[in-house]
Protein backbone atom coordinates (compact mmCIF):
# COMPACT_ATOMS: atom_id res chain seq x y z
CA UNK A 1 0.00 0.00 0.00
CA UNK A 2 1.15 3.40 -0.77
CA UNK A 3 3.04 5.61 2.31
CA UNK A 4 4.38 8.76 2.41
CA UNK A 5 7.29 9.37 3.52
CA UNK A 6 6.96 12.37 5.71
CA UNK A 7 3.59 11.08 7.42
CA UNK A 8 3.75 10.43 10.88
CA UNK A 9 0.43 7.87 10.85
CA UNK A 10 2.08 6.29 7.96
CA UNK A 11 5.15 5.24 9.50
CA UNK A 12 3.00 3.97 12.20
CA UNK A 13 1.73 1.56 10.05
CA UNK A 14 5.20 0.97 8.65
CA UNK A 15 6.22 0.51 12.49
CA UNK A 16 9.01 3.29 12.06
CA UNK A 17 7.00 4.56 15.25
CA UNK A 18 5.29 2.56 17.82
CA UNK A 19 2.03 3.13 18.60
CA UNK A 20 -1.04 1.34 20.90
CA UNK A 21 -3.17 -0.51 18.70
CA UNK A 22 -6.41 -2.01 19.87
CA UNK A 23 -7.78 -3.35 16.34
CA UNK A 24 -5.96 -4.50 13.00
CA UNK A 25 -6.99 -5.57 9.83
CA UNK A 26 -6.39 -5.81 5.99
CA UNK A 27 -7.17 -2.38 5.12
CA UNK A 28 -7.14 -0.10 9.19
CA UNK A 29 -5.45 0.09 12.16
CA UNK A 30 -7.40 1.67 15.31
CA UNK A 31 -4.79 3.08 18.09
CA UNK A 32 -4.68 5.08 21.15
CA UNK A 33 -4.06 9.06 20.31
CA UNK A 34 -1.09 10.01 22.46
CA UNK A 35 -2.44 13.29 23.06
CA UNK A 36 -6.35 12.41 23.69
CA UNK A 37 -8.90 14.37 24.74
CA UNK A 38 -10.48 11.84 26.95
CA UNK A 39 -8.49 8.19 28.43
CA UNK A 40 -9.41 5.93 25.60
CA UNK A 41 -9.60 8.11 22.77
CA UNK A 42 -8.90 6.00 19.78
CA UNK A 43 -7.79 6.93 15.94
CA UNK A 44 -8.91 4.53 12.91
CA UNK A 45 -6.32 5.04 9.95
CA UNK A 46 -6.39 3.49 6.63
CA UNK A 47 -3.81 1.61 5.45
CA UNK A 48 -3.38 3.67 2.36
CA UNK A 49 -2.58 7.08 2.03
CA UNK A 50 -4.75 10.20 1.28
CA UNK A 51 -5.43 13.45 3.12
CA UNK A 52 -8.75 13.57 2.64
CA UNK A 53 -11.50 11.13 2.69
CA UNK A 54 -13.15 12.60 -0.38
CA UNK A 55 -10.28 10.79 -2.26
CA UNK A 56 -9.84 7.54 0.12
CA UNK A 57 -11.33 4.45 -2.02
CA UNK A 58 -14.99 3.23 -0.68
CA UNK A 59 -13.72 -0.10 0.78
CA UNK A 60 -11.44 2.17 3.11
CA UNK A 61 -14.17 4.32 4.17
CA UNK A 62 -16.65 1.30 4.59
CA UNK A 63 -14.37 -0.45 6.65
CA UNK A 64 -13.82 2.90 8.97
CA UNK A 65 -17.57 2.90 9.17
CA UNK A 66 -18.12 -0.78 10.04
CA UNK A 67 -15.06 -1.46 12.89
CA UNK A 68 -16.02 2.19 14.46
CA UNK A 69 -19.14 1.16 17.00
CA UNK A 70 -17.32 -2.08 17.96
CA UNK A 71 -14.11 -0.35 18.87
CA UNK A 72 -16.48 2.35 20.36
CA UNK A 73 -18.70 -0.74 22.23
CA UNK A 74 -15.22 -2.19 23.34
CA UNK A 75 -13.48 1.65 24.63
CA UNK A 76 -16.75 2.69 26.32
CA UNK A 77 -16.47 -0.68 28.28
CA UNK A 78 -12.98 -0.53 29.17
CA UNK A 79 -13.28 2.58 30.38
CA UNK A 80 -16.95 3.07 31.73
CA UNK A 81 -17.45 5.58 29.53
CA UNK A 82 -21.46 7.05 28.97
CA UNK A 83 -21.28 7.92 25.57
CA UNK A 84 -19.12 8.57 22.86
CA UNK A 85 -18.43 10.84 19.93
CA UNK A 86 -17.06 9.81 16.07
CA UNK A 87 -15.40 12.45 13.83
CA UNK A 88 -13.11 13.39 10.85
CA UNK A 89 -11.69 16.40 10.49
CA UNK A 90 -11.36 16.79 6.63
CA UNK A 91 -8.26 19.86 6.04
CA UNK A 92 -6.59 21.93 8.17
CA UNK A 93 -9.53 24.44 8.31
CA UNK A 94 -12.00 21.46 9.87
CA UNK A 95 -9.06 20.62 12.56
CA UNK A 96 -7.02 18.14 10.53
CA UNK A 97 -3.78 18.24 12.05
CA UNK A 98 -1.93 14.80 10.23
CA UNK A 99 -2.96 14.95 7.00
CA UNK A 100 -3.87 11.02 6.32
CA UNK A 101 -7.37 10.34 6.90
CA UNK A 102 -8.06 9.09 10.26
CA UNK A 103 -11.25 8.53 12.61
CA UNK A 104 -11.88 9.66 16.13
CA UNK A 105 -13.24 7.61 18.40
CA UNK A 106 -13.67 10.25 21.49
CA UNK A 107 -15.39 8.47 24.94
CA UNK A 108 -17.45 11.06 27.05
CA UNK A 109 -17.96 10.91 30.55
CA UNK A 110 -20.50 12.97 32.31
CA UNK A 111 -18.78 16.82 33.13
CA UNK A 112 -15.36 15.56 31.48
CA UNK A 113 -14.73 19.41 30.26
CA UNK A 114 -14.21 18.15 26.55
CA UNK A 115 -16.09 20.58 24.72
CA UNK A 116 -17.87 20.61 21.13
CA UNK A 117 -19.76 23.59 20.59
CA UNK A 118 -20.22 25.73 17.92
CA UNK A 119 -22.78 28.43 16.83
CA UNK A 120 -24.89 28.18 14.33
CA UNK A 121 -26.33 29.49 11.61
CA UNK A 122 -29.59 30.36 9.94
CA UNK A 123 -30.06 30.38 6.22
CA UNK A 124 -31.97 33.51 5.31
CA UNK A 125 -34.74 31.51 3.41
CA UNK A 126 -35.55 28.12 2.66
CA UNK A 127 -35.39 29.33 -1.04
CA UNK A 128 -31.84 30.02 -0.21
CA UNK A 129 -31.53 26.71 1.63
CA UNK A 130 -33.14 24.84 -0.95
CA UNK A 131 -30.97 26.55 -3.84
CA UNK A 132 -27.90 25.29 -2.12
CA UNK A 133 -29.03 21.57 -1.80
CA UNK A 134 -29.72 21.89 -5.70
CA UNK A 135 -26.04 23.22 -5.81
CA UNK A 136 -25.03 20.63 -3.86
CA UNK A 137 -27.18 17.74 -5.52
CA UNK A 138 -25.57 18.56 -9.25
CA UNK A 139 -22.32 18.44 -7.98
CA UNK A 140 -22.45 14.66 -6.60
CA UNK A 141 -20.27 12.80 -8.86
CA UNK A 142 -21.18 9.52 -7.99
CA UNK A 143 -22.43 7.40 -4.93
Amino acid sequence: MPYVDDCVFCKILQKQIPSVSVYEDDLVLAFLDIAPFNFGHALIVPKDHHHSCTTLGDDYLARMMQVAPRIAAAIMRATEAEGFNLFLNNGSVAGQVVPHVHLHILPRFANDGVLMTASTRKYDSNEAMADLAEKIKQRITHV
